[in-house]
């Protein structure tokens, strides 16, 4: 008998013990021997649970437990789960997690913790929940060098612009919906402002480039100034409005790293990624693209991915997943000044101030003296520096990379 706890008992612990127990049987085959949740760590009282005579509030009984060999750390957060994990790696049991804040702050300390003792630290639930991403990129996409990285990866965002896109809702309606529907949490700002996508993109960037981006100096930007406005012209042109996540490697090793919203043409295959679903492309040098598609959030689908990636430490307790990054020194972090784009632009003012500053694809008629602009391809750096000089004549109202 196999001995595991959890550390724990939000959605997604109550779903890690819940997919333990009603996928017994199999998860005993898959090991090789049954599979028994010790423990439940948690402050609060679920004493009237069937389970209830399982709950512990002291981490240190699991700490302790030499029979506890691999853990689940879903209690959010870089403070009591950042010092639990660490104990739990140094005390040799593996620790697996869909902490996101937590692996793209601290894991490759985490990583050479469960290096330095044999064990393992594995995060698959951490970016796209129940979809597969990360096992992927390590093993079948193994061979490729990794040119770009993008993706929708927060489903709360997601839902909110389709509401938006296909039902005429206000930004601000979205989000309430968003909320009714348990989508979205009584504080959204790390969804809505684009925190939670960009520690998704700064992992998948930390195991495709092999160092560490920190999401305290990744460009982020999210989706509260869009407006219906902006998905009608956006629609006009072709397109629909995805917050994206997205890492581009430039020849020299370095590479863009963002979170903002994008302008994607509607024959893309993630124009058609609506609600809560999620979809995360991947560019091989060798495979070319491929797209990871599915729920990326949700209290079972995390829990399948949390549950996933426990049987693998236990297969694999005496041959550790060889998972890592570095500290950040090789300043892999490219500036976005130099990334070249497309732009879309709603400007208000004389049509003469933009024909003048931008390189303007395309120009529509004004309405009550608004233009909406499609640019040729330029830098960052150039279109701020356009914005700075129209603000001077008019009024910029939105800015947006087209893809």
């Amino acid at each position: 008998m196999i001995k595991v706890a959890i550390m724990g008992h939000g959605t997604v612990g109550s779903g890690v013990y819940e997919v333990f127990d009603m996928n017994a049987d199999k998860i005993a085959k898959t090991v090789g021997e049954p599979v028994e949740v010790k423990y439940v760590l948690d402050l609060r009282d679920f004493s009237s649970l069937p389970y209830g005579n399982k709950f512990v509030t002291d981490f240190s009984v699991i700490e302790n437990d030499p029979e506890v060999t691999v853990v689940a750390e879903v209690m959010g957060g870089v403070g009591a789960a950042y010092q639990f994990t660490k104990r739990c790696l140094e005390a040799g049991k593996s620790v697996c997690t869909s902490n996101k804040e937590l692996v793209a702050t601290k894991g490759e300390e985490l990583l050479k913790i469960a290096e330095e003792h044999g064990v393992n630290y594995m995060f698959e639930a951490s970016v796209g929940g129940g979809i597969p991403v990360i096992r992927p990129m390590l093993q079948c996409l193994a061979a490729n060098e990794f040119n770009e990285i993008c993706g929708i990866l927060n489903g709360t965002t997601n839902y909110i612009l389709t509401q938006m896109i296909h039902n005429g809702v206000t930004f601000a309606d979205a989000l309430k919906q968003a909320q009714l529907n348990g989508y979205a949490e009584k504080d959204p700002t790390a969804d809505i402002e684009g925190h939670d996508a960009c520690r998704k993109i700064c992992i998948l960037s930390d195991l495709a480039y092999g160092d560490k981006f920190d999401p305290d100096q990744v460009s982020c930007e999210g989706i509260t100034k869009i407006t219906l406005e902006d998905v009608a012209n956006a629609d006009k042109l072709g397109c629909v409005i995805k917050l994206l996540g997205r890492s581009v490697r430039c020849e020299d090793g370095t590479a863009y790293a963002y979170v903002a919203p994008h302008l994607i043409h509607k024959e893309s295959p993630l124009a058609a990624v609506e609600d809560v679903f999620n979809a995360i492309m991947i560019d091989g040098n060798a495979t070319g693209e491929v797209m990871f598609y599915g729920k990326g959030a949700g209290k079972l689908a995390t829990a399948s991915a949390v549950v996933a990636d426990m049987l693998d430490s236990i297969e694999h307790k005496d041959n550790r997943r060889r998972i890592f990054w570095g500290d950040g020194s090789k300043n892999l972090l490219r500036p976005l000044d130099t990334l070249q784009s497309a732009w879309y632009v709603r400007f208000k003012g004389a049509q003469k101030d933009v024909e003048e500053l931008l390189p303007v694809e395309s120009l529509t008629e004004p309405a009550e003296g608004v233009f909406v602009v499609q640019t040729r391809k330029l830098s960052t750096a150039e279109m701020n520096a356009a914005a700075e000089k129209l603000k001077a004549c008019g009024e910029v109202r939105a800015a947006m990379r087209i893809l």
